[in-house]
C-alpha cells in the first residue's frame, strides 16, 4: 500500500509538472496534409495523375479570422494542389481536417499570374477585415526554384471573398535572388492608410508597398539586412546544417506611438540580433538611400536564438518563435531588449520542432504552427508520425508569470529552466501503477503522452555535418551601429542608456 501510495503522488505529481509546461494546447494535426477536392473521384484521379502528392505538402504560413484559419502550403515540390487554403472551424473544432482552396480552387491554379496565386508564404489580417497575400510567382525551391509568374501583392476582402486588388513589384523593387517570406501590415489613420511591408530574405532589402498610392519601393543594401556570418550554423531534430546566407526575414509592428508612426522591429534568420526602423522612414519613398542612420541595433538575445517569424500586440508583447530550441519567446517592448528580459512562454521538443510561424488575432489569442521544416528538407519524415501541428492559447495565460508580464511587478528574471528533451512517460491508470505497465497514451490537458517506442529519435539519423542551403556568393557584412534599448519612459531611458552606451541617446531615439 506504501508502495502504491507513492507511485499516485508521483503520478499526480507528473500531470501538474505537464499542465504547468504546456500552455499551447494543440488544435489540429496532421501525419501529411490533406486537400478538400470537390469530389473523391477528382482526389483520386489527382493522386494517380501526380497533381496531388500528399507527402509534398509542407504548411509554412497561419492566419486565424472569425470562423477561419488560414494555413499556407509552398509549391517546393510537385503535387501541391492548393497554396492558400483555409480549416472552416465551425466544422472542424479539431482533429486533422482538409485544407479548403481560398477563395476557390480556380484561385490556386500555378502559373495563373494575373487570376491565381501560385506560392504564398506568411499572410496577414488587417483590422479592415483584408487578408494579404504575397504571391512569390515561383514553383520550387533552392537550384529547382523556377519563376513563372512576378511577386505580386494580392488583397481579399474577407466579407465578400473576393481578390479586391493585385499589384505586381517593380523590376527594381527585386533582384536576381530575391526570396521574400514575410509580410507586415501598417494600418494607420484609416483602411486606406495602409502600408505593407516585405523583407528580401536573400536579395537584402526591404520593399514598402502602399494601399493609397498603389506604388511601391524597395530599400537596399543596409548592413542590418544581411546575414551575421558568424550565426549560420544550425541545430534542428538532431540535424546540423547551414543556412549561413538568410538574411533579414522575420518582422514585427508595434502599437502607435505618440508621433503617429509605428516601429518595424526584423530579424535576419542568420543572426541573435533584433533591428529596429520607424515606419515613418519606411512610409517615405525620398529616404530609400538616405536613411542608414534611421536603423537601429538592439542587443543579442543570447545562444541559440534563431528566429523566422515574429509578432507583436496591441499592448507591446512581442512573440518569436526560437527554431533552435523548439520554443517560442516573449519580450515585452518597454524593457530593455536584453537576454534577462526575454522569456519563454512554451517550449515542447516534439511538438514544437520548428515553430514556423507565430501569430496573434484580433482577440489576443496566439496561433503557432509548427511543421519539422528542416526534417521535411534535409532528411525524411516519418509519415506514420504526427508532422504538422497548430497551437492556440490566450496571450494572457502564455505571458503569465514571465518576465514579459509586466503587472507582476515583482518579478526578477529567474535563472533558465533546462526542460527535458523528451515528453515524461505517464501510466494510463493509477491501476495499472502498481503492474508497471503501459497501455494505451493518457491525455493530460489536449496533448498526448506516448510510450518510449512511440517517440521519435532524431540522433539516430544519419545525416551530412554540414549543408548548405543556397549556393550564393559575394556577401558583404557591417555591424556598426548605434545600440536601441526601448523603453515607455524616456528619461529612465536615458539614464539606463546612458550607463552602457553613452553615444547612444545623443544619436538616435525611437518616439
Amino acid at each position: 500500500m506504501k508502495l502504491f501510495i507513492t507511485y499516485v503522488l508521483g503520478f499526480l505529481a507528473l500531470v501538474s509538472l505537464a499542465n504547468a509546461t504546456y500552455k499551447l494546447q494543440e488544435r489540429y494535426s496532421w501525419t501529411q496534409l490533406d486537400f478538400a477536392f470537390p469530389s473523391q473521384q477528382l482526389k483520386e484521379q489527382a493522386l494517380a495523375s501526380g497533381d496531388y502528392v500528399p507527402t509534398n505538402a509542407l504548411p509554412v504560413g497561419v492566419e486565424h479570422y472569425g470562423n477561419r484559419l488560414f494555413v499556407t502550403v509552398p509549391r517546393w515540390k510537385d503535387g501541391i494542389p492548393a497554396t492558400l487554403t483555409y480549416i472552416n472551424m465551425d466544422h472542424s473544432v479539431t482533429g486533422s481536417p482538409e485544407l479548403i482552396p481560398y477563395p476557390d480552387w480556380r484561385s490556386n491554379t500555378a502559373g495563373d499570374c494575373a487570376n491565381s496565386i501560385t506560392t504564398a508564404y506568411r499572410i496577414k489580417v488587417d483590422e479592415c477585415g483584408r487578408l494579404w497575400v504575397l504571391d512569390t510567382g515561383t514553383v520550387g525551391i533552392g537550384n529547382t526554384t523556377t519563376n513563372p509568374c512576378p511577386y505580386a501583392v494580392n488583397v481579399f476582402d474577407l466579407t465578400t471573398n473576393s481578390r479586391i486588388r493585385r499589384y505586381e513589384l517593380r523590376p527594381e523593387d527585386t533582384n536576381a535572388n530575391t526570396f521574400i517570406a514575410n509580410i507586415a501590415v501598417d494600418i494607420g489613420k484609416n483602411c486606406d492608410d495602409a502600408f505593407a511591408y516585405f523583407s528580401d530574405e536573400l536579395g537584402y532589402g526591404l520593399v514598402t508597398y502602399s494601399w493609397e498610392q498603389n506604388k511601391s519601393w524597395r530599400f537596399s543594401g543596409h548592413s542590418y539586412f544581411f546575414p551575421d556570418p558568424l550565426r549560420g550554423d544550425y541545430n534542428i531534430a538532431g540535424l546540423n546544417f547551414q543556412w549561413g546566407e538568410e538574411g533579414i526575414f522575420g518582422m514585427a509592428l508595434s502599437p502607435i506611438r505618440s508621433d503617429g508612426y509605428r516601429t518595424l522591429y526584423f530579424s535576419p534568420l542568420a543572426s541573435h540580433r533584433q533591428f529596429a526602423v520607424s515606419t515613418r522612414i519606411l512610409r517615405d519613398e525620398n529616404r530609400v538611400e538616405d536613411s542608414y542612420h534611421d536603423f537601429m541595433l538592439m542587443d543579442e538575445r543570447g545562444p541559440n536564438a534563431h528566429t523566422t517569424a515574429r509578432v507583436m500586440s496591441d499592448d507591446g508583447i512581442e512573440l518569436f518563435n526560437l527554431i533552435d530550441q523548439n520554443a517560442v519567446g516573449c519580450w515585452h517592448s518597454s524593457m530593455p531588449y536584453a537576454p534577462e528580459y526575454h522569456g519563454i512562454v512554451d517550449r515542447d521538443d516534439v511538438g514544437l520542432v520548428f515553430p514556423a510561424d507565430v501569430k496573434i488575432d484580433e482577440n489576443k489569442n496566439v496561433w503557432v504552427l509548427s511543421d519539422r521544416m528542416p526534417v521535411f528538407l534535409l532528411s525524411d519524415l516519418d509519415y506514420k508520425d504526427v508532422n504538422y501541428r497548430i497551437y492556440n492559447a490566450p496571450l494572457s495565460s502564455l505571458v503569465e508569470n514571465t518576465v514579459c508580464d509586466i503587472r507582476n511587478n515583482g518579478y526578477v528574471p529567474q535563472p533558465t529552466v533546462v526542460i527535458p528533451k523528451q515528453r515524461p512517460v505517464y501510466k494510463q491508470y493509477v491501476s495499472d501503477i502498481t503492474k508497471n505497465t503501459v497501455t494505451t497514451p493518457v491525455i493530460i490537458g489536449t496533448r498526448s503522452y506516448l510510450p518510449p517506442s512511440s517517440n521519435i529519435d532524431y540522433g539516430e539519423k544519419t545525416i551530412p555535418s554540414a549543408y548548405v542551403f543556397n549556393q550564393h556568393n559575394g556577401l558583404s557584412y557591417e555591424t556598426n551601429g548605434p545600440h536601441l534599448f526601448p523603453l515607455q519612459d524616456k528619461e529612465g531611458l536615458k539614464n539606463y542608456v546612458t550607463s552602457r552606451n553613452s553615444n547612444w541617446w545623443r544619436h538616435h531615439h525611437l518616439s
